[in-house]
C-alpha cells in the first residue's frame, strides 16, 4: 500500500503539494484583486473630486446647480439599474462574500465586478456616505472566484481562494495587509489552518504592494504616536474610552438595523424612496455640509488640520450616523465601514479633548485617543478584537500602542456584548442566509437569529440519518449542506454522511443550548477527531 494512501481525504487535501498550489493560488488572486481594487479606488477618488468640482463651481454659477442636480439625477438612473441587474452587487458586499464562502450563496463574478465597480463610483460621485472597504472585499472576493474558474477548481477551492480575494481587498482597500488577513478570518472565513493562513497572507500582501506602487506607501489612515503614554492612571481613561466605544457600537448597530427595517417596510409601498431621498440629501450637503459626505475623508482631513472644537465634532459624529444610516437603508451599492472608521476617529477625538481640557491630559496624545476610538468602534460594532488591535498596529506604525488598543478593544467588545445587539456583520450575514434559504420561523423574528457552521464527524449519531430522522432542536434549521465541494438543497429526505458541512440557523434567544445539542449531534463517538 503507498505511504499515506490511509491518510483521511482532509489530510490528502493539505499535502504539502497542496500547500505550495495554494500559495501560488493565492499570490495569484492578489495580483488580479490588488490591481481591480487600486483601480477602484482611484477611480473614487476622482468621483469624489468630481463632486468637489460641481458644488465649487455651484457657489459661483447658478448654472452649477443645475449641472449638479442633471449629474445626480443620471446617478441615480445607473444605481438603480445596476442593482436590478445584479442584486449581489447591493449593500456593502461583505454579506453576500461571506455566503460564498459558507456555499449558500453563488455571485455571478463578472457581473458583480462591473456593477460593483461602477455602482460605487457612481454613489461616491453622488455624495452618499458609503464607504470602498465592503465593496473591495466583495471585488477582492468576486476576484478570487475569478481564478478558481479560469484554473477549473472544484468548489471547495473556489472558497478558499475567494477567502484570499477578500483579504485581498480589504488589504488593498485600506493598505494594510495584517488588518485584510485578520478581517478575512474573523469575519468571512472563520476557520484557520496552515496552508488557508499562508496562503490568505501571501495573496494579502501581493495586493498591498500593487497599491502601494500605485498609491503609494503611506497607509489610507495615518495617525503617528509622537509621545508615548505612561502606564498609570492614563490607563484608566484607556478603560473608560473602551466602555463609551463598546456602549457607541451597540448603538450604531442598533440604528443601523432600524433603518434597514424601516427602509424595507418604505420600499414595501414606495420603492426607491429611500434611494431617491438618500441622492437628494447628499446633494444638499455636498453644498452645506461636505463633511457628512462620501466615504469620510473629508472628516479625517477635518481631524488632520488642527484642533476642532468639540461642539462641531459632536455634530459631525451625529451628521454622519444618521447620514450614514439613511444611505446604509438605501440597498445601494457602497459600504460602511470607513464611515464607521471615520465616526470611531471622531470619538476618541472627542474624548482625548475633554481628557485635556478637563482632566489636564497632555494633548499630544490626542493622536492615542484618535486610534483608540477606530479601534473600540470597530471592536465593538463588528465585534472583530482582534482585527481592531492589528488596525492600531498599522494605522499608528508603532506597537507602543499594543497594550492600550488591546483594553480597548477587549473593553469595547465586551460591553456591546451586553447590551445584547447583534454583531453588525454577522446579523447581515444571518439575514441574508435566513432570505436565501427561505427559512420561516414565527417563534423569533428574523433579526433575532444567528448562523454557525458544524461539521458531522464520522461515527457521530447523525451520520447516515435523513435529516427528517433526527431530533433538531425546535429553534434550530439546516439551510445548506457542502459536501465535497458541491453544495446540496437540504431536505427531509436528504441523508447526511461524515464530513457534510451543515449551515445551521438558529433563534439567538437559546443559542447556547442549541449550539451545544448540535454539537453533541454531529460530534463523534468513536474518538475520531475532526
Amino acid at each position: 500500500m503507498p505511504f499515506g494512501s490511509d491518510r483521511p481525504v482532509i489530510r490528502r487535501r493539505l499535502s504539502r503539494r497542496f500547500e505550495v498550489g495554494k500559495v501560488l493560488e493565492g499570490a495569484l488572486v492578489g495580483l488580479f484583486a490588488g490591481i481591480v481594487v487600486t483601480t477602484y479606488r482611484l477611480v473614487l477618488s476622482r468621483a469624489e473630486g468630481l463632486l468637489r468640482a460641481i458644488t465649487q463651481l455651484s457657489a459661483s454659477n447658478p448654472l452649477g446647480l443645475g449641472y449638479h442636480v442633471l449629474a445626480a439625477t443620471a446617478l441615480f438612473a445607473v444605481v438603480v439599474l445596476l442593482v436590478r441587474w445584479e442584486p449581489d452587487a447591493s449593500g456593502s458586499g461583505i454579506p453576500q462574500t461571506e455566503g460564498e464562502v459558507a456555499g449558500f450563496v453563488s455571485m455571478s463574478w463578472w457581473r458583480v465586478l462591473v456593477a460593483k465597480f461602477l455602482g460605487g463610483a457612481a454613489v461616491t460621485a453622488a455624495g452618499l456616505s458609503l464607504g470602498r472597504e465592503g465593496p473591495s472585499v466583495q471585488l477582492g472576493g468576486v476576484c478570487g472566484k475569478a481564478v478558481a474558474r479560469l484554473l477549473g477548481k472544484e468548489r471547495g477551492e473556489e472558497r478558499l481562494l475567494v477567502t484570499c480575494g477578500a483579504a485581498s481587498g480589504m488589504s488593498a482597500a485600506f493598505s494594510a495587509p495584517l488588518t485584510g488577513v485578520m478581517f478575512a478570518f474573523e469575519e468571512i472565513h472563520h476557520v484557520m489552518s496552515g496552508p488557508l493562513v499562508v496562503s490568505v497572507m501571501f495573496s494579502s500582501v501581493i495586493a498591498d504592494f500593487v497599491a502601494s506602487r500605485v498609491l503609494g506607501m503611506r497607509p489610507v489612515l495615518s495617525f503617528p504616536i509622537v509621545a508615548e503614554m505612561p502606564l498609570g492612571r492614563h490607563y484608566l481613561l484607556v478603560l473608560a474610552i473602551g466602555v463609551v466605544a463598546g456602549l457607541l457600537g451597540a448603538l450604531h448597530n442598533a440604528g443601523m438595523f432600524a433603518s434597514q427595517e424601516i427602509s424595507a417596510r418604505i420600499e414595501g409601498r414606495a420603492p426607491l424612496l429611500v434611494l431617491a431621498l438618500s441622492f437628494l440629501l447628499a446633494g444638499v450637503f455636498a453644498h452645506v455640509f461636505p463633511e457628512i459626505t462620501c466615504g469620510g475623508d473629508e472628516m479625517i482631513g477635518l481631524l488632520e488640520i488642527g484642533r476642532t472644537p468639540v461642539g462641531l465634532l459632536m455634530v459631525l459624529l451625529v451628521g454622519k450616523y444618521l447620514f450614514t444610516c439613511l444611505c446604509f437603508g438605501s440597498k445601494a451599492p457602497g459600504g460602511t465601514l470607513f464611515p464607521m472608521v471615520a465616526m470611531g476617529a471622531v470619538i476618541g477625538l472627542v474624548f482625548g479633548e475633554l481628557a485635556s481640557t478637563y482632566l489636564g491630559v497632555d494633548p499630544s496624545y490626542l493622536n492615542y485617543f484618535v486610534v483608540l476610538g477606530i479601534v473600540g468602534l470597530f471592536s465593538g460594532a463588528v465585534r472583530a478584537p482582534v482585527t481592531s488591535v492589528v488596525m492600531a498596529f498599522e494605522l499608528t506604525g508603532s506597537l507602543n500602542t499594543l497594550l492600550a488598543a488591546v483594553l480597548v478593544s477587549v473593553t469595547a467588545f465586551v460591553t456591546s456584548e451586553v447590551m445584547g445587539v447583534e454583531p453588525f456583520y454577522e446579523k447581515l450575514y444571518a439575514d441574508l442566509a435566513i432570505a436565501r434559504a427561505g427559512v420561516e420561523d414565527d417563534s423569533l423574528p428574523t433579526s433575532r437569529r444567528n448562523v454557525r457552521t458544524h461539521v458531522v464527524e464520522p461515527g457521530s449519531d447523525v451520520e447516515g440519518k435523513t435529516l427528517a430522522e433526527i431530533g433538531w432542536p425546535a429553534e434550530a434549521h439546516v439551510i445548506s449542506i457542502a459536501r465535497g465541494g458541491v453544495d446540496i438543497v437540504p431536505r427531509g429526505s436528504t441523508r447526511l454522511m461524515a464530513l457534510d458541512e451543515l449551515l445551521v440557523s438558529m433563534g439567538v434567544s437559546n443559542e447556547h443550548q442549541t449550539e451545544e445539542r448540535i454539537k453533541k449531534l454531529v460530534r463523534s463517538n468513536i474518538g475520531i477527531k475532526r
